[in-house]
């Protein structure tokens, strides 16, 4: 699976952006998708996940209520909508996939196989 993460700018405090993850190669149909974030200097941090079933969604506590993941079965896309951002979401977002893994590992950027490029978000106060 290739990802091609796109997206990201430069927002002012409480604003959205929408970030989307585009897949190829192989469907994202039974994949589990996730975003993970990463400020220089500091580990990789879980954002979101979906299962593979894409029946269920985790959240970090840091974005929970303000960032939803949703697919694109059609457009083999994930998204990552983004609202009230804050200056602590600045960061390179990256999207990862991965056809086996477990939900109990869905938070560790480890058990993932497949990653995009990355994306910055920059949100100014």
């Amino acid at each position: 699976v290739q990802l091609q993460a796109s997206g990201g700018g430069v927002v002012q405090t409480g604003e959205s952006l929408r970030l989307s993850c585009a897949a190829s190669g192989r469907t994202l149909r039974g994949v589990a998708v996730g975003w993970f974030r990463q400020v220089p200097g500091k580990e990789r941090e879980f954002v979101a996940a979906s299962t593979r079933t894409g029946g269920g969604t985790l959240y970090s506590d840091s974005v929970k209520g303000r960032f939803t993941l949703s697919r694109d079965n059609a457009k083999n896309t994930v998204y990552l909508q983004m609202n009230s951002l804050k200056p602590e979401d600045t960061a390179v977002y990256y999207c990862a996939a991965d056809s086996s893994i477990i939900s109990s590992s869905l938070r560790n950027d480890y058990a993932w196989d497949y990653w995009g490029q990355g994306t910055l978000v920059t949100v100014s106060s």
